[in-house]
């Protein structure tokens, strides 16, 4: 049978494509803007996208929903649903270069809620690689150096809530097939949004519902294109190359939407690409090393 180490040209293919996916889909929220109110756009990017959930209703009719698990679906729901409008108003209001820096946080608030929540013991090089990406953090914000933005604390905060939805898949990834995991969220977000959604309604144009639309079918397939790259390579491999979204994202800023090349955000995106990266190769190792040893017993 053929390893994942013998398809690395693969892996980073597909994951070429994700980060391509992830910054289209970035660009589409920001050409919505401000012409629907945040919560009504975040609401139809995800009720548009449930056509994209049809295959999924074989795995999820097999499924078993007991009731810690509806409990565990709703909790996501809710905190993933509070990072979509947080992220949606941050792109309203900072370049699309300085969401994407400050999106890669998310590893590194999951790290942090693992260890918290979990009780996971974290060794000396993550803690060092922790502490340059939050540095990192600091210099895209450069509090003190210039006014910070609401765009800019609802980013911080959008990172957290995301962390926070992926640490609970983790625990849901236990109980439930990974298809039946996104079917839920994608379910659930929008019963969330809608009556907020509602509350502020405006009838849509038919370019707002064509790009949002779009932003759906983009944020599936850059799952779908992630997926296959972990399937094809190790992540020492394929992690380097997800960091291209902030190249992309920076040329769109500056290309589409007249945005300046800001180094800070360069500089401070670099540093928190290489700790995420040092985390995601360490803990490759160690799940490396665990299979070998389950292997062996």
């Amino acid at each position: 049978m053929t390893s994942i180490q013998t398809r690395p040209m693969a892996g980073i293919l597909w994951m070429f494509a994700t980060t391509l996916c992830f910054v289209t889909m970035n660009i589409l929220v920001k050409y919505v803007g401000t012409g629907l109110p945040v919560t009504q756009a975040a609401f139809l990017r995800f009720a548009l996208g449930v056509v994209f959930l049809v295959p999924m209703l074989g795995s999820v009719r097999k499924a078993v929903f007991t009731r810690e698990v509806f409990g565990l679906i709703a909790l996501r729901g809710g905190i993933h649903a509070i990072a979509m409008v947080l992220w949606f108003y941050a792109m309203t209001r900072i370049p699309i270069a300085e969401v994407t820096a400050m999106n890669f946080m998310n590893p590194i608030y999951v790290t942090l809620g693992a260890v918290v929540l979990f009780g996971e013991k974290i060794a000396a090089p993550r803690i060092i690689a922790l502490i340059m990406a939050i540095i990192g953090g600091v210099v895209i914000l450069r509090p003190g150096l210039r006014e910070i933005d609401s765009g800019h604390i609802a980013m911080v905060f959008a990172a957290m809530f995301i962390a926070g939805s992926y640490l609970t898949a983790s625990v849901l990834s236990k109980r439930l097939p990974a298809s039946v995991v996104v079917f839920s969220l994608s379910i659930i977000v929008p019963l969330f949004l809608a009556p907020f959604a509602i509350a502020q309604w405006q009838t849509p144009t038919l370019t707002q519902l064509g790009l949002l639309f779009a932003t759906s079918f983009f944020a599936t397939f850059a799952h779908y294109c992630m997926t296959r790259a972990f399937a094809c390579a190790p992540m020492s491999v394929i992690q380097p190359v997800s960091f291209l979204q902030l190249l992309w994202a920076t040329i769109a800023g500056v290309a589409l939407f007249g945005e300046g090349i800001d180094l800070f955000v360069i500089c401070g995106g670099l540093m928190i690409i290489g700790a995420v990266t040092v985390i995601s190769i360490r803990e490759a190792r160690a799940e490396k090393r665990l299979r070998s040893v389950k292997s062996i017993t």
